[in-house]
């Protein structure tokens, strides 16, 4: 299990930061929000005690001590530290989360943070070229592969075998059996 990292003022390099999740909006009245985590299980993402917070329109990500979180149908619900009401917790919707690329467990052969896939060339096993990994997300029965060719854009699953045949993060590219003109 990683070890979770103390607050500080000094940001991971951008690239060492990978969002696992982002906030939702405020609950209840004491400054607790709700969070919708990307880890599997859900739960896994408290497991980390800091959180970097970071917006499109901030100039830097910020430290933020996870005190409390739980799980619920509605996704996790937290308590971070400086957040006393729900004004303030209001104010943290549409943050990403994120945490320290050093504290994520390594993964089993065949495994990948879906971070890692993003930027990869994606071609047919004859060599015809897909684009390149713009982001995933999860379609409920698999996770896809969006994929951008100049304008055109791809949405391949990520379905290990059936499509996906190899992955190589070395040489930066993902051989899948897709039909190019679909």
């Amino acid at each position: 299990m990683p070890t979770a990292a103390s607050a500080t003022s000094v940001a991971p390099k951008p690239e060492r930061l990978v969002v696992m999740g982002r906030i939702l909006g405020a609950h209840g009245v004491g400054g607790a929000v709700r969070v919708e985590s990307y880890c599997e299980p859900p739960e896994a993402l408290l497991r980390y005690r800091t959180w970097w917070l970071t917006r499109p329109d901030a100039p830097a990500p910020r430290p933020v001590k996870v005190e409390r979180g739980s799980s619920s149908t509605k996704g996790l619900l937290v308590e971070l530290a400086g957040l006393a009401d729900r004004d303030a917790a209001a104010a943290m919707k549409g943050h990403e989360i994120a945490v320290d690329r050093s504290l994520l467990p390594a993964l089993p052969a065949g495994r990948f943070y879906w971070t890692d896939l993003e930027g990869l060339f994606v071609r047919t096993a004859d060599g015809r070229s897909l684009g390149v990994v713009d982001h995933l997300f999860d379609s409920g029965a698999h996770p896809l592969l969006v994929t951008q060719d100049g304008d055109r854009q791809r949405l391949i699953p990520f379905v290990w075998e059936r499509v996906v045949q190899s992955v190589d993060l070395e040489s930066k590219q993902i051989v899948v059996d897709w039909d190019p003109d679909f």
